[in-house]
């Protein structure tokens, strides 16, 4: 199943993202975390993929995987920094072969031994030129792409960021998952301005539970999100205890996942890190919302 048809349902949805292990020592680990992860049925799962397919050995199996022993539909991500037109070729024709329709396609982020290097000599600078090269590959494929609410890190300004989310929507983009933030208000104002230039595709929300008080500064790091006093105050209360911090992380996300369906985003991608049990809690959370449609 392409997943831009759960996207379009007015229902409200729950999907959650995987990753692989680095090391074949973990996968049976993993494999369990997917599994139960699985059986909660979510809307869909995704399964990450490492820049230039460093941690990616395992990726398209679990994906396979989730679909065909669990009934689950997948979403498999593939990144093209820092590798060849041959690999990211290859990968595709191991994507068509496995029967899974579903890609988020992503650059990537830069290893760090290449952020000064010369990119003009890169097969790939940009996500636009690896959706359109899926697109000529299998046109049936569903893709999605990355966006950032709270601007990309590598963008001037947010009217040349939104340039850049209109040029990947053109190239075959059919679906928008936001990198993680903690203040709703920031996504609102992200959503106005898409749809204000024109980008009319569904945009899936994507919330990181924020489970350990050392999670937060990682989080920042990476996508250099804003951080809300009152998330800020949570960590200050509870962080030095690990069951309470745990237990108010989750408490909120879900408020955070409540008021996006309330103000009419339907869809919710939840960055469970394979942690099964965050996942089961924050369903469990949402399960009568989740099984009733409010068109």
């Amino acid at each position: 199943m392409r997943v831009i048809s759960i996207l379009n349902d007015p229902k409200p949805s729950l999907s959650f993202e995987v990753f692989p292990p680095k090391k074949e020592t973990a996968l049976e680990s993993v494999e369990r975390a997917v599994k139960t992860i699985a059986q909660i049925k979510p809307a869909y799962m995704s399964v990450t993929y490492g820049a230039g397919g460093g941690t990616s050995k395992y990726t398209l199996d679990i994906a396979k995987s989730i679909k065909e022993k669990y009934g689950v539909e997948t979403v498999e991500h593939l990144t093209c920094v820092s590798s060849t037109k041959e690999m990211v070729r290859r990968q595709i024709e191991n994507i068509k072969a496995s029967g899974v329709e579903n890609i988020l396609a992503l650059r990537g982020d830069i290893p760090a031994d290449m952020l000064d290097c010369d990119r003009n000599g890169w097969a790939y600078n940009h996500a636009t030129e690896l959706i359109a090269e899926l697109k000529e590959a299998n046109p049936d494929f569903c893709i999605g792409a990355a966006c950032y609410p709270e601007i990309h890190p590598e963008s001037r300004n947010s009217k040349e960021d939104i340039r850049f989310l209109k040029a990947k929507v053109e190239a075959g983009c059919e679906f928008l998952t936001t990198q993680m933030f903690f203040d709703n208000t920031l996504l609102y104002r992200f959503l106005y301005k898409l749809r204000e230039a024109g980008v009319n595709v569904p945009v899936v929300a994507g919330i990181m539970p924020i489970t350990k008080a050392n999670q937060v500064e990682r989080a920042v790091k990476l996508s250099g999100c804003h951080v809300p006093q009152r998330f800020i105050s949570l960590v200050d209360r509870f962080g030095s205890d690990e069951a309470s911090m745990k237990q108010a992380g989750i408490a909120y996300a879900t408020d955070q996942i409540i008021d996006l369906f309330a103000n009419g985003v339907s869809n919710v991608h939840v960055y469970s890190m394979n942690k099964p049990d965050v996942a089961q809690k924050i369903y469990s959370n949402l399960s009568d919302i989740l099984g009733k449609s409010y068109e």
